[in-house]
């Protein structure tokens, strides 16, 4: 069950999509240089994954897509989905990474950040909300996203939290 949605974004990124396609026409060039130097050979063979991959990024991390209901957090990156059950959260807070990790790249990412394992959903021009996680999924403890309205995501976890903490408590 679905429950009702109380906070819906969809996030584009000229920035990311900038990056992907310019990467896409890189190796795209590269590719059509290397086939006319020397054929097919091992290295246009590299080339034409590098350009298949980036234009694959091109299309599926053009959106990010974010759900908050009052049964859980889901997350949509094109063909990549996360759900989070809202019992399986112990905290969100805003993002606070190292200066490499948090200009690391766009799309989905899996890193270690202070001794706890993490998937992040990224774009590349705003901020980013972490979520910790009570249980494990896999080997993965939290999941952080970006956002626009940041400060709205954390009020509104947190305060199903602490409702949630209330009602158990009664």
């Amino acid at each position: 069950m679905m429950g009702n949605i109380l906070y819906n974004e969809k996030i584009t990124s000229n920035r990311t999509l900038a990056l992907f396609l310019m990467l896409t026409l890189i190796f795209s060039l590269l590719l059509l240089w290397c086939l006319d130097v020397a054929g097919f050979d091992l290295l246009s063979g590299v080339f034409i994954f590098l350009t298949l991959f980036f234009l694959f990024y091109s299309i599926n991390y053009r959106m990010l897509q974010i759900q908050i209901s009052s049964q859980d957090l889901r997350l949509k990156f094109g063909i990549f989905y996360w759900r989070v059950p809202l019992d399986n959260i112990e905290q969100c807070k805003l993002d606070d990474v190292p200066l490499l990790k948090k200009f690391g790249g766009a799309g989905i990412h899996f890193m270690t950040v202070r001794g706890r394992y993490r998937a992040s959903f990224n774009v590349l021009e705003y901020p980013r909300v972490v979520v910790l996680l009570k249980r494990k999924r896999g080997p993965v403890e939290d999941i952080s996203f970006s956002t626009r309205r940041p400060e709205d995501i954390i009020r509104l976890i947190q305060g199903m939290l602490d409702d949630d903490q209330l009602s158990s408590v009664e």
